[in-house]
């Protein structure tokens, strides 16, 4: 009896010590998510990553007043439509429209006769068509920086074309035409505010070179790689570089209030890779249980059913996020100025669009299958083309690991055709001159904008340049709203003429903001612009 009591006693004390137990680590938790959830509130209410410099007091400096007459308002437009109607197609490395580039380089120097006249100005023509231009400052103590645009354009076929690809042809106030967005709009943009400045007797403080390739989108192997090996002979170094890339975003961020314009920071890398598969081949009367089709189908299925990794917060997206998270409502703002906590949750979300799944993983895409040789042949052999944009947080050699292990499968050949990793993250903190200076020029000419840093998904020339400088951004005051992202290399590609004008604003702002000689002081902030 007295064990029973006893076995009773111990029973009950332990019953009593997991209660305590259990007690005490229920207890933990809620402290835990107390300590977490305040955390999150606090930095919430707090957070703000647009303070700083806008609010600081920026060098004084006489600037030309951006105003131009109706006459040069109906000009610029005009020599515009002039050059979206010379068709500067690159289709491959090798076959360039030679005639076009050779045509454009004529009617730049017709459209801009001052430019080319001034002996302000040192004008270089770079691998046959390429442009280089050099205009020395007053202050050679000051390092000097670069502006990028490129000359070609991706072909265009008129099938499904509110107007001709080449016609520039103006409907509703915009302007309709292959290179309307990419990228003649910052070349002429350029080129048209160094004309007026320099009408208006402008003498740059800083150094700055203007670049302009012309194979870009063939990979920009003769325009720009010659361009910066003229560069690299002169000993030239770069405070930052500017080229296309990002844009001003309006509507297509669900749920943002406003728009956005993000400068890219980094840019993805990229790899392309051959899958083949080969094979005896034979009557289709008496197949094997796999053809070479078969086999590389259901490696190329297996590559599309499992996706790269999840990698959202580990590159610059993180930064893209966070400096917008105050121009969302609740909760969606709770979310985005907490993504330490919550950007797991928000890389699920971000992944159900093509567009938004791009800032999540390396991406994959499927571009070319080719195989086959009569209908009644078994086909001895297949390939499959496989592009992948590489996340910043991953390298090249990572994807091609993971691309073996997917496919899984002796039978199938991967070999990689090009590629490269990621590029350098380029600063946007306080002290970033290039970074700030675009920042200033964009609000002062729209000051309801946010803006935030970005990567770009794509990849511009400014990636053959690293060794001129670390600090390499990517935009255009281009304004995009919702559908208008197909249009990039895609069909009805156009530009309004107001921001085509806005545009030209920009870049006559840019120059004279780069002469001042240095940033201000931050203005208290303790978060990175």
């Amino acid at each position: 009896m007295t064990g029973r009591k006893r076995t009773t006693s111990r029973s009950m004390c332990n019953h009593v010590k997991v209660f305590r137990l259990l007690k005490v680590t229920g207890l933990s938790f809620l402290l835990i998510f107390l300590f977490l959830l305040v955390t999150a509130l606090v930095r919430t209410l707090t957070f703000d990553t647009n303070a700083g410099l806008q609010l600081a007091l920026w060098e004084k400096r006489e600037q030309i007043p951006p105003h131009i007459s109706q006459l040069e308002r109906q000009q610029l437009i005009a020599r515009f439509k002039d050059a979206i109607r010379i068709p500067t197609v690159s289709f491959s490395q090798t076959q360039l429209n030679t005639t076009a580039l050779e045509e454009f380089r004529r009617f730049l120097l017709k459209a801009f006769p001052t430019v080319f006249s001034s002996t302000l100005v040192k004008h270089e023509v770079v691998a046959n068509y390429s442009h280089l231009f050099t205009v020395p400052g007053s202050e050679p103590s000051l390092q000097p920086y670069m502006l990028l645009a490129h000359i070609d354009v991706v072909p265009a076929s008129q099938e499904g074309w509110d107007a001709p690809p080449f016609s520039a042809q103006e409907i509703d106030g915009f302007i309709y035409g292959r290179g309307t967005i990419d990228n003649k709009q910052s070349l002429m943009g350029i080129l048209q505010a160094l004309e007026y400045l320099l009408e208006r007797g402008y003498r740059p403080r800083r150094t700055f070179y203007i670049g302009f390739g012309h194979d870009e989108e063939v990979n920009g192997l003769q325009g720009a790689m010659n361009i910066v090996a003229l560069l690299k002979s002169r000993a030239v170094k770069l405070s930052f570089l500017l080229d296309e890339g990002l844009a001003v975003l309006d509507g297509i961020i669900d749920g943002l209030q406003g728009p956005a314009a993000l400068i890219g920071t980094s840019e993805k890398g990229q790899g392309t890779v051959k899958l083949s598969v080969a094979t005896g081949t034979g009557h289709s009367s008496m197949p094997p249980s796999e053809t070479s089709i078969g086999i590389l189908a259901a490696a190329v299925s297996r590559l599309e059913k499992n996706p790269m990794p999840r990698l959202f917060g580990l590159g610059p997206e993180l930064g893209t996020f966070e400096h917008l998270a105050s121009k969302f409502s609740l909760p969606v703002r709770f979310i985005m100025t907490n993504l330490w906590l919550f950007s797991p949750v928000v890389s699920r979300v971000l992944e159900r669009k093509p567009e938004s799944n791009a800032f999540v993983r390396t991406t994959t895409a499927v571009t070319m299958f080719n195989a086959g040789i009569k209908v009644n042949v078994i086909p001895p052999y297949a390939e499959a083309i496989v592009n992948f944009r590489i996340h910043s947080a991953q390298s090249l050699e990572e994807v091609l690991q993971i691309v073996r292990d997917t496919v899984a499968d002796e039978r199938v050949k991967v070999d990689l055709i090009s590629g490269f990793d990621p590029l350098p993250v380029s600063s946007h903190s306080e002290t970033s001159f290039g970074y700030q200076v675009i920042k200033k020029t964009v609000l002062e000419l729209f000051p309801q904008v946010s803006v935030a840093p970005g990567i770009c998904v794509g990849n511009t020339d400014s990636r053959h340049f690293v060794d001129l400088t670390k600090e390499i951004y990517r935009f255009a005051p281009t304004w995009f709203k919702p559908g208008d992202t197909r249009r990039f290399h895609g069909i009805n590609e156009r530009i309004s003429v107001k921001n085509y004008e806005e545009i030209v604003m920009f870049y006559f702002r840019l120059f004279q903001n780069c002469d001042i000689g240095k940033l201000p002081e931050p203005h208290g902030s303790v978060h990175e612009l």
